[in-house]
């Protein structure tokens, strides 16, 4: 589902570092080597239909590489 970020994402969480993060290997060998981990925080999306939604965010980073693979995991709100 394509999305937009329109608002800082707040509300960080580290859940999985390195080793635990289960693809390790395909991050590495897409993005580059980096110390990975796996994200989650609640930020306002928009949504192509031009919805808004307060929603839950997955994502890996890396220092020196970013924000990677942001995904929606649930869409907790939405806002008129």
């Amino acid at each position: 589902m394509p999305f937009e970020v329109i608002s800082e994402i707040n509300e960080i969480e580290t859940f999985t570092v390195g080793s635990k993060i289960r693809e390790l290997n395909r991050l590495q060998e897409t993005y580059g080597k980096g110390r990975w981990r796996k994200c989650k925080g609640t930020a306002i999306i928009k949504l192509t239909d031009n919805s808004l939604f307060l929603a839950e965010l997955h994502w890996y980073e890396a220092k020196g590489i970013g924000k990677k693979e942001l995904k929606i995991k649930s869409l907790l709100e939405e806002i008129q």
